[in-house]
């Protein structure tokens, strides 16, 4: 990133969600957009921050309400897929299909649905000129902390491409160990996490670190993290925020 592309970005934080059903692919349930989403919309509300929501298709047509709230408080819907497939596991035909079927699907509550997330942030770079085919413009489907490094913010294929910075289970760490992730972290910040994190999972059969610190906890944390944010002159924006903000 050059210098002047830095400074643009300055101190910039985008807070994202994966709106799927409940820890795929271990469960099928959707506690988190019964329970979950309605708390984070909440959340974002008293907090005053608005965030952008990568909806499965799925889980749009299953609660359009909530779909239809996100839009009516000004968050943004950008695409994660049908139903959580993972891209680098089908044929580029398959892939182009479901694409269309989701951003169909999605653009029934907004037109300005041009942001793409991939399920288990698993995007082949032959999906991004598919992407781009269907009125996508930006793709945050890469970690800072995977490999091959450096995971950058840049342009590529016509798309801007916004890595995400952390896992989400960072965000349900303790606060003072979190609170020395975040401040290594190189801007822009981009978070994300799922609405089933935001019930209790601890009694269900999945991962611990998928467990860990879940439900009321995980909200509380998450408000701790906007609150530091603000308090450090943070400007707290969607993930077309920063792509603006980098001239995408």
């Amino acid at each position: 990133m050059d210098g002047e592309l830095a400074h643009r970005l300055g101190r910039v934080a985008a807070i994202t969600l994966d709106v799927e059903q409940d820890c795929p692919p271990y469960l099928e349930t959707t506690r988190g957009m019964e329970q979950g989403l309605p708390r984070l919309l909440d959340l974002f509300a008293e907090k005053r921050v608005k965030a952008t929501l990568f909806f499965t298709a799925e889980m749009a047509e299953k609660y359009p309400h909530l779909a239809k709230r996100a839009v009516d408080e000004g968050h943004e819907i950008g695409s994660h897929g049908h139903h959580h497939e993972r891209y680098d596991k089908l044929a580029p035909s398959e892939a182009e299909r479901l694409v269309e079927k989701a951003t169909k699907i999605l653009r029934r509550y907004t037109d300005n649905v041009t942001s793409f997330r991939a399920p288990n942030l698993k995007r082949p770079r032959w999906l991004l000129p598919i992407l781009k085919q269907h009125g996508y413009t930006i793709d945050s489907s890469e970690a800072l902390y995977k490999p091959p490094f450096p995971r950058r913010p840049r342009k590529e294929q016509g798309l801007v491409i916004i890595p995400v910075s952390v896992t989400s289970s960072v965000l349900r760490l303790p606060w003072r160990l979190q609170a020395l992730i975040h401040h290594a972290l190189p801007a822009p910040r981009v978070y994300f996490a799922h609405p089933w994190e935001y019930v209790d999972m601890t009694r269900e059969n999945i991962r611990l670190d998928c467990r860990l610190n879940t439900g009321e906890t995980a909200l509380q944390l998450l408000g701790a993290l906007i609150d530091t944010l603000k308090r450090e002159g943070w400007i707290i924006t969607t993930i077309t925020g920063v792509a603006k903000l980098m001239g995408g």
